[in-house]
């Protein structure tokens, strides 16, 4: 790739806006970046949400859209110049030649098709392997990325998996073909840490026989972990690149140490104190009093707000089988307090979160909302109560109406309390300040915004309502570690100021180690272990919780200066992890 260049058309402008500034009728989202990547060499890149990433990995592949306007003096895979390419061409390319993880897992699988037809299809297609072999194959894939029970998830739609096991089917799609690249954006970031340790074990095996990755990724311990080379993106451009471990050992610009300094004050420490709270890469963003209601101070700070008592939950599969997702899982929540549920995908931790909010009917067991259940509400009780529980999903994208603009999606909670729309206006713009986004993004749907504008926007419609208890599932699993730094400061701000309690339900340790009071970890549907979060980080006692922080990736960087990084090995003698043919 040599200087890529990508621009769309900017929305929502009207007629006499694109008369007077015709120069601003495009956004110019890539500006001139050129890489090359060799068989069985991993290149990352790395960067902040909506530096121009993911639109340089999709324009690899023709699907920047349809309003880019992509150019570039060279675009080749191995000697084939992908600018000329048709479209019946670029069906014998994608998914055979170049396999293509998307970010979004929901939003890539066909809601309508089982996991067996969506991963066996390059398999078919590109006639991998023959066609009565094709069941088994699907079969041996899905074990290959670590999805238990393979046989009953072939029967299964996207809808009925858990967001990471939607990721690893999502993964095991890219595969199926043997490709000689693979494009992986954020392949991890639904992954839990037992499973992103398979995974990227998966993937390293793939290189040795050759096969190319460009990762897109905004966690630098999996990098450090994975991959040879790096760029560095920020705003359309690359600021450093280099070998993984020059760069990571000896940032020369300052954005890389800003990435850096986040993503160390993030990372799991297995015991001690939780690491500072201070931002680093922006300015810290701090919460203004809404207009309204006071802030809400709890009286009693040990007030009992939410409880689970014995949930249970059980699901009917594919063969008339029965699948226990949540047995007999018991903890409280108290005001101010923030209480963190881990555990692996599929061990029933959403689950718990959308009964907690009273969308999901437990088969026995009870949840209470401030002593009473969700069962004893009636209809117009209920719709009150769920005001002050809010939820933050998993998948912004699936939980915003596809129409709204940005502006209608975080006015939509205010308008049920009535307010004027001046109030209106000033609680939006506080809303945005909150998550750090900014007004420009108000007229944008939400299908044009990066995955971490997404989820802050799904951040900030949460707070929207002045809620009581946020259940919080994966609410920053989207976000670099430099924006996750800002948003979980809001989240801390937002409790220390009003008193509102979050059930944060996350694989990622680090993140929970950082904000949760008390941990609840699940296997299996079932409750291992539960206490304050040092006990549980610092003194496991569960076989399953200690094999949890012994899977977390490490980013142990040596910080050399940068006359250091100058005289560092060349990229041919420089690798990551084992080495590589």
């Amino acid at each position: 790739m040599r200087d890529l260049r990508v621009s769309f058309a900017r929305e929502h402008q009207s007629s006499r806006e694109r008369r007077s500034s015709p120069e601003q009728q495009v956004a110019e989202a890539v500006r001139g970046v050129s890489f090359e990547i060799r068989r069985g060499q991993i290149v990352a890149i790395v960067g902040e949400s909506g530096s121009g990433k993911s639109v340089t990995a999709r324009s690899l592949v023709g699907l920047a859209g349809d309003n880019a306007a992509v150019r570039a003096r060279a675009l080749s895979f191995d000697g084939l110049d992908l600018r000329t390419l048709g479209s019946r061409q670029w069906r014998s390319v994608r998914g055979g030649r170049i396999g293509f993880v998307l970010q979004d897992a929901m939003g890539s699988l066909d809601p309508l098709r089982s996991i067996a037809a969506e991963v066996g299809e390059p398999l078919r297609e590109h006639r991998t392997v023959e066609r009565g072999r094709v069941e088994e194959e699907v079969v041996r894939l899905l074990a290959e990325v670590g999805i238990p029970n393979p046989r009953t998830r072939l029967r299964q739609h996207p809808h009925q998996l858990s967001g990471g096991l939607r990721q690893r089917a999502l993964i095991a799609s890219a595969l199926a073909a043997r490709p000689d690249l693979v494009i992986a954006d954020e392949p991890t970031t639904a992954l839990d840490v037992t499973v992103q340790k398979q995974v990227l074990a998966l993937l390293r095996e793939r290189t040795a026989d050759g096969t190319a990755m460009l990762l897109i990724s905004h966690d630098l311990a999996v990098v450090a972990e994975l991959a040879d080379h790096v760029y560095v993106m920020r705003d359309g451009v690359f600021v450093e690149q280099g070998p993984t471990r020059t760069v990571l050992d000896a940032p020369a610009h300052a954005y890389t140490r800003q990435l850096l300094a986040a993503a160390s004050a993030l990372g799991t420490h297995g015991g001690g104190a939780p690491a500072p709270s201070t931002p680093v890469a922006a300015a810290p963003v701090r919460v203004s009093p809404p207009p309204g209601p006071a802030p809400r101070v709890p009286a009693d700070p040990a007030a009992v707000v939410l409880a689970a008592r014995g949930l249970v939950k059980t699901y009917e599969l594919p063969g008339r089988q029965r699948l226990t997702a949540v047995d007999d899982v018991s903890f409280v929540v108290r005001a101010g307090e923030t209480v963190g549920l881990v555990g692996e995908s599929g061990s029933g931790k959403t689950t718990v979160g959308r009964m907690l909010m009273g969308l999901v009917a437990p088969d026995s067991g009870e949840v209470t909302v401030d002593g009473v259940g969700w069962t004893a509400l009636d209809r117009a009780a209920r719709r009150a109560a769920r005001r002050r529980v809010q939820m933050i999903y998993q998948d912004p994208l699936g939980s915003f109406d596809p129409r709204y603009t940005a502006r209608q999606i975080l006015e939509e909670p205010l308008r049920v309390s009535s307010t004027s729309a001046a109030d209106r206006a000033k609680r939006v713009g506080q809303l945005l300040e909150h998550v750090g986004l900014g007004p420009e993004v108000l007229p944008t749907r939400a299908r044009a915004l990066s995955g971490g504008q997404r989820q802050r926007l799904a951040i900030a419609r949460a707070l929207a309502s002045d809620p009581e208890v946020i259940v919080c599932d994966e609410p920053v699993s989207a976000l670099d570690v430099s924006i996750q730094a800002q948003v979980l400061e809001v989240f801390r701000d937002v409790q220390a100021r009003l008193g509102v309690a979050y059930v944060f339900i996350s694989h990622h340790l680090g993140v929970v180690h950082y904000l949760s009071h008390r941990v609840v970890v699940m296997h299996r549907g079932q409750v291992v272990e539960q206490g304050p979060a040092e006990q549980v980080f610092g003194a496991p006692r569960h076989p399953y919780t200690q094999a949890l922080l012994a899977a977390v990736p490490r980013l142990a960087v040596a910080q050399k200066d940068t006359a250091e990084a100058a005289t560092a090995e060349s990229a041919d003698d420089v690798v990551v992890g084992p080495p590589r043919r």
